[in-house]
């Protein structure tokens, strides 16, 4: 009989523990709708061929400078298998089971390796992250490509159409 209740105690310990964790992400998500704007849709007409293309792992959205202050509007915080696609418009991050990440090409700031973010650790430079702008607020959008050696052919990429808004005087202007 002991044994019994002693199950139940910890069963119901756990599943008290989920729902602390549910309503917490939802708190988060509300309070963060509540100051960041609406996600950039994707385009409806991008080009049939996308200058450059990865496989891998999106792993999330979180504040710049701030790796583990994941974003959990919408489905952005959900870690996804997909593929990062570059047309000259934007960046455009297809998730399986979740929807696309559209960033602007005039919102990117900065594209660089890191070994973290949002929780997951890789070892040095085992992850693509693009800092980029929405609205007033700087976000750090994270992708563990399968191929890490494609990593500098896209940072110069970004880090090229950044310098080619900051010429044009576009930087974040949405």
């Amino acid at each position: 009989m002991t044994r019994t209740w002693l199950t139940l105690l910890v069963l119901g310990f756990f599943l008290l523990c989920l729902l602390a964790m549910w309503l917490g992400w939802r708190r988060r998500a509300k309070r963060q709708q509540a100051v960041l704007p609406t996600f950039p849709d994707v385009p409806e007409r991008l080009g049939d061929q996308a200058e450059l293309r990865a496989t891998g792992v999106y792993v999330s959205t979180v504040f710049a400078g701030a790796w583990q202050d994941r974003i959990t509007v919408g489905d952005v915080g959900h870690r996804a298998a997909g593929a990062l696609l570059w047309y000259p418009e934007g960046l455009l991050v297809e998730r399986t089971g979740a929807s696309g990440l559209w960033i602007p090409a005039e919102s990117i700031i900065d594209a660089r390796t890191d070994r973290a973010l949002a929780g997951k650790v890789m070892g040095t430079e085992g992850l693509l992250v693009v800092r980029w702008r929405l609205g007033e607020h700087e976000l750090d959008s994270g992708f563990r490509g399968d191929d890490k050696s494609v990593y500098p052919q896209w940072i110069d990429t970004l880090r090229a159409a950044a310098a080619d808004d900051r010429a044009t005087g576009e930087v974040g202007q949405q």
